[in-house]
């Protein structure tokens, strides 16, 4: 387990909690925070036995968005984290996001409370969400005479049509939990979000750890690709899975009519 002021990271098996720990501020996003974050899922993404991540706040909130007084006070470093690094496609307000989506396992989002703007945006780039029915979710950037750019330009019109992406984006309208399923928004409403995703993450768990990465590779890459470049994806992963060991300890698992004892991630 690791800990600081800002995000905590508890590895239980092979599942890991990574948990935004400024309740106080209802989690709302500073340098800190975004710092902490990317840290966490750098980190996570080096640990080959955690098989699904669950990404949470604490308190009584998922993420109240961008902490405008305090990011306010280091004026030099909002102007820097505008630039992108490079060798990366972000930069570091977008890396906060897309951090999640670089994972090789899955992660699932869980939201209660408010979710506004910056934060919103976070668990869009998980791969599940699992909202509360009485959840406060907006994309608040409107409020403030912004747009969301802290990927949600990509991640917003993966789930939307494009009419339904633009009034969001444009009116910051309020929505709930049971509106956000309907939306297509989160993937799931429970009155235990954190009940539900525990759940997910252990039934994730229990398959081939390098098929899950795979799928979720093939799946990005593919989406939105031609035919071409998606068939070129599935090709090269598929390859490389049947030549691998958690796949033939499947094969031999399903022979004995056994559940396979996968080894990590490769």
């Amino acid at each position: 387990m690791t800990d600081n002021e800002r995000v905590s990271v508890e590895i239980e098996g092979p599942i890991a909690v990574v948990t935004l720990t400024r309740a106080d501020k209802l989690n709302a996003l500073d340098f800190a925070m975004f710092d902490a974050l990317v840290a966490a899922g750098r980190r996570l993404k080096r640990e080959k036995s955690v098989r699904a991540v669950i990404l949470r706040g604490d308190g009584r909130a998922f993420c109240a968005g961008l902490d405008f007084a305090g990011v306010g006070k280091q004026p030099r470093r909002m102007l820097t984290s505008f630039i992108r690094l490079p060798w990366r496609s972000t930069n570091r307000f977008q890396e906060v996001c897309w951090v999640w989506r670089e994972l090789p396992m899955p992660v699932i989002a869980v939201i209660h409370g408010v979710c506004y703007g910056g934060g919103l945006q976070i668990a869009l780039g998980a791969d599940f969400r699992i909202a509360a029915p009485d959840a406060d979710l907006s994309v608040m950037e409107a409020k403030w005479g912004l747009i969301p750019d802290m990927t949600g330009s990509v991640t917003l019109t993966e789930l939307l049509p494009l009419d339904l992406a633009k009034r969001l984006a444009m009116t910051g309208e309020h929505f709930d939990g049971a509106r956000a399923l309907e939306l297509g928004l989160v993937s799931e409403v429970a009155e235990d979000p954190l009940a539900a995703a525990r759940e997910l993450a252990q039934k994730l768990a229990e398959f081939s750890p390098d098929a899950v990465a795979a799928t979720k590779r093939v799946l990005d890459g593919a989406w939105h690709a031609k035919p071409g470049k998606a068939f070129r994806i599935e090709r090269g992963l598929q390859f490389r899975l049947l030549r691998g060991t958690n796949h033939k300890l499947a094969r031999k698992a399903g022979a004995a009519h056994a559940l396979p004892d996968y080894q990590d991630r490769a």
